[in-house]
């Protein structure tokens, strides 16, 4: 049995760990609220941009032949962009947003699709890196806080590369946020238009909560829906990352939160049994003292 020492100085290291755990979590609690209103904010306009995209390409009867509109003839590479955070501590926050691009990557491969990996987030490059699996571009330092300037240059990026040819579809995988303790992995398309997730109807909540009767009002479009779905599909395609940058935010310091107050409680837990391994010792030791002075007074 460890002496007493021993088990108060555990004692206090778990104390100590635990003061760290309470701490990062009201840090998270603090930043989640501040992430929670900022994704209230985007959504309706982020919303708006998606219908409006998507009604846009309707009254074009079909999508214009622009370089980054048009299909590609065939599909041998495709863009997977992960989205996830660049600290770690947070549960299978990160992991699993690589398990489901690295799972989606071999679904690919199965069908003769070669992947193309686009990284936001430290954890998601290490992860990939230590899979073998380098990605094209690799978008760091802003999961905390993103904002539309970071989003506008991995849109760049991803339509640069569509237009070039280096992928013939682009799909985004990150952390939807439902609530602090629960987040989903959702998986879109985003490139080329004609297979876009916006075209599903009904795919988003603030789609839903539209009335049907202005889904399909009567619209005049100046100049023409060609010009205007060419106008509009970069900010789509931003809004679109936006969006999935700020959720997967939230949904991180959620997952922290969580995390750190699992992490105390199970401190919690353990210094419960420490103090009482402790007290068993203790009472051990004064068990032997009394024998140690009851045997020396009846040597005597």
């Amino acid at each position: 049995m460890a002496s007493q020492r021993d088990v108060r100085n555990r004692i206090d290291a778990v104390k100590n760990i635990q003061k760290i755990t309470r701490a990062m979590e009201m840090v998270a609690a603090a930043r989640l609220r501040r992430a929670e209103q900022r994704i209230q904010a985007l959504r309706p306009y982020a919303g708006a941009i998606r219908r409006m995209t998507r009604e846009a390409a309707q009254a074009a009867g079909g999508v214009p032949r622009l370089p980054n509109l048009e299909e590609h003839e065939s599909l041998d590479k495709v863009g997977l962009l992960l989205v996830a955070g660049d600290r770690g501590l947070a549960g299978a926050f990160n992991s699993q947003i690589v398990r489901a691009g690295v799972r989606a990557g071999r679904d690919h491969a199965a069908e003769g699709h070669s992947a193309v990996y686009f990284a936001s987030g430290r954890r998601v490059a290490s992860s990939l890196n230590f899979r073998g699996l380098e990605p094209s571009a690799s978008f760091t330092g802003f999961s905390d806080r993103p904002s539309y300037a970071d989003a506008r240059g991995i849109a760049e990026r991803l339509m640069a590369a569509y237009v070039d040819g280096d992928v013939d579809q682009v799909e985004i995988f990150y952390n939807g946020y439902i609530s602090p303790i629960s987040q989903v992995v959702r998986r879109e398309t985003l490139l080329p238009l004609q297979r876009a997730t916006i075209l599903e109807e009904g795919d988003h909540e603030e789609d839903s909560q539209e009335d049907g009767r202005s889904q399909h009002a009567l619209v005049e479009y100046e100049p023409d829906p060609e010009e205007i779905l060419s106008r509009l599909v970069p900010d789509y395609v931003e809004i679109s990352i936006l969006r999935a940058l700020l959720e997967s935010t939230a949904s991180e310091h959620g997952a922290r939160m969580t995390a750190m107050r699992n992490a105390s409680d199970n401190a919690g837990t353990l210094i419960e049994d420490l103090t009482l391994e402790m007290n068993r010792a203790r009472q051990a030791e004064i068990t032997q003292e009394i024998m140690e002075v009851v045997a020396g007074a009846e040597a005597l």
